[in-house]
């Protein structure tokens, strides 16, 4: 009986002994499968951040303001606009009077209340229509899109341009704000043949 129980002892002791491995075993593995996640997570991490520091790298080297040599300009001004009722919708119109430009300057676009609209010269001044995305009848500014490139203040914006080739920007401050004006059909194409008749004039035109 003592030998059959030694016997029974030993068994028992090889079971617990190769469950205590097994034990072990998996708990290693265990540990090493949540370093594995950590250490995965951790790259992810730096990955997303470089990524990051290079748009921010980009947006700040889209953001330098560079004033054009060959171009002299008068007050800058805008007005805000409304449509009919049946057409609705709001937006801004801006004006920027020109002095002097050089014919190595080619004005493209104005950035203006988280808005942007392409610059079109008429009668010796840039104008550009800007379209607000509300279409409700009151005035209502326009929320920053996440790609805009600028932090203006209400009454600066950013022009941009290409001079030499090279495109560039540079900020208009203090823009003055004069009557706003009312379009029946909505706002009038820039680019018709008759369209600097139909914006609406300001007293310094």
């Amino acid at each position: 009986m003592k030998f059959a129980f030694h016997r029974l002892n030993a068994k028992n002791i090889d079971k617990v002994k190769k469950c205590s491995i097994l034990h072990h075993q998996n708990k290693t593995y265990f540990v090493m499968k949540k370093l594995k996640k950590a250490f995965f997570a951790i790259v992810f991490a730096i990955a997303c951040l470089s990524t990051f520091q290079c748009s921010s790298s980009k947006d700040a080297v889209a953001t330098r303001f560079e004033e054009p040599t060959s171009l002299k300009l008068k007050q800058a001004y805008f007005q805000e606009w409304y449509a009919g009722i049946k057409v609705g919708g709001t937006g801004i119109n801006v004006f920027i009077p020109v002095l002097e430009e050089g014919t190595n300057v080619d004005i493209d676009s104005v950035y203006f209340r988280n808005m942007k609209a392409k610059l079109v010269k008429t009668e010796g001044k840039y104008r550009a229509i800007l379209k607000s995305k509300s279409r409700y009848y009151t005035f209502k500014k326009d929320e920053k899109p996440e790609d805009y490139p600028f932090d203006l203040k209400d009454n600066e914006c950013a022009i941009s341009y290409t001079e030499n080739g090279k495109q560039k920007f540079f900020k208009i401050r203090n823009l003055n704000e004069v009557a706003g004006t009312y379009y029946e059909e909505g706002p009038p194409s820039l680019y018709a043949s008759n369209s600097s008749s139909i914006l609406a004039v300001t007293d310094d035109e």
